[in-house]
């Protein structure tokens, strides 16, 4: 097949496209300028495209027999959600209509675990947008869409245990907002397995399918096992959810926003599903300890990693 992905020059875009390239299908990444890193990919194509532009973006999809619509942020700059608007929400209107425009069915898009979940002052921006990004598919017509909920994706690259390993790396104790959020953590290979075998599951056109891990732990649990993947000793310290509180309010004015109001309204939803659409697909999903340590670990040490530490 012959297809256009947006979002795809990050972590989880990497990933897919070499998975992509592997199955035969040709790969047109359409970018907002030249600030990304090419993988050097025969079957990859990069083209400059301003998403705001009908025509430019209808003459990008002329050819394609479907789209893949990674787009997506932790945190926008400023508040009130404008930010991830136009991240999630306004991207998605205008591929809809270029694909409306030019006869393109076939549409996936990668949205987030509790897309849409919560109501009035509790619920987050990122997940607003997202679930409203869903809801444009939904409505629209002529369109064959799949939709994935990948929880939080971890793999070589990730921005999760990364970010973490980052922080901890030179502090002696790190105080931890939402300790006790569950996540259900998905290793990027099987969501890019889901991905692509989408591709050929008409079965899943209309569906809305969660993606997890097998485990579930609390956020508490995830750094710790972060400083142990890279042998430190470090003490996590879990705040109370009013010192969590706090700490976001004073993050959102960090450059960058390593942590925000908005993720700690995000981290008050679980992320974590019982219907896990891997399984559907025949994917068994990998364990963390089986893969982070091989990215995460200190050179030489992975074999000393201890299953379930």
């Amino acid at each position: 097949m012959r297809l256009v992905l947006t979002g795809a020059t990050g972590f989880v875009g990497r990933h897919l496209l070499t998975e992509l390239c592997a199955m035969g299908h040709e790969c047109r990444v359409l970018v907002r300028g030249s600030k990304h890193s090419p993988l050097g990919l025969a079957c990859v194509e990069y083209r400059k495209v301003d998403l705001r532009n009908p025509a430019e973006l209808q003459a990008a999809l002329a050819d394609a027999d479907g789209v893949i619509n990674l787009i997506g942020i932790l945190n926008e700059k400023g508040w009130g959600g404008r930010g991830f608007r136009a991240a999630h929400v306004a991207p998605v209107q205008a591929l809809v209509a270029a694909c409306q425009a030019v006869g393109i069915r076939r549409f996936i898009q990668v949205s987030a675990l509790n897309a849409g979940i919560g109501t009035g002052r509790g619920q987050s921006h990122y997940l607003k947008s997202k679930g409203e990004a869903e809801d444009i598919l939904r409505a629209a017509q002529d369109i064959d869409a799949t939709i994935l909920r990948p929880a939080v994706i971890f793999g070589e690259g990730d921005s999760f245990f990364n970010r973490f390993a980052s922080l901890l790396r030179f502090v002696p104790l790190l105080p931890l907002a939402c300790p006790d959020a569950k996540m259900q953590p998905v290793w990027v290979g099987d969501v890019v397995a889901a991905i692509a075998l989408c591709l050929d599951h008409r079965s899943t056109i209309g569906k809305t399918l969660e993606l997890v891990g097998p485990e579930v732990f609390t956020l508490y649990q995830l750094v710790n096992k972060t400083a142990r993947y890279k042998g430190w000793s470090r003490r996590v310290i879990a705040l109370p959810n009013w010192l969590s509180r706090l700490q976001a309010l004073m993050m959102d004015f960090v450059p960058g926003k390593p942590f925000s109001s908005d993720n700690y309204r995000s981290l008050q939803i679980d992320s974590v599903s019982r219907h896990n659409a891997l399984l559907d697909f025949g994917i068994h999903p990998a364990r963390m300890d089986a893969i982070v340590p091989l990215y995460l670990a200190p050179a030489g040490k992975v074999a000393d990693q201890q299953p379930g530490s």
